[in-house]
């Protein structure tokens, strides 16, 4: 069993008992999130939504709260004497699944 639901602008497949690392969630390690713009659902047969399968969607508990690690950029014209760098370091959840409801 498997779903496909969006979150932060990317899509992810997931099973019960995963652990995803997605964009930023509001919460506090421990808490429950639930994601409901789930877009296909697979248990015997495959459901597909159109945009969304109703009544469906994935529960899972916040593990962890963290950031990537820096990914530095470097800007630089030649014979023009410019150099720039500048770093960024993106915001992550890790969220286990545990349930997909519904579909």
């Amino acid at each position: 069993m498997y779903a496909i639901f969006r979150t932060g602008g990317k899509q992810f497949k997931a099973s019960p008992g995963d652990v995803i690392r997605v964009e930023k969630l509001e919460g506090e390690e421990g808490s429950a999130v639930e994601f409901n713009h789930v877009l296909v659902v697979r248990r015997q047969e495959v459901r597909v939504g159109e945009p969304w399968v109703d009544s469906a969607k994935v529960v899972g508990t916040i593990v962890r709260n963290g950031r990537a690690p820096k990914v530095r950029v470097l800007k630089y014209k030649r014979k023009k004497q410019y150099r720039r760098t500048l770093g960024h370091r993106q915001s992550f959840s890790e969220v286990r699944i545990n349930e997909i409801v519904g579909g």
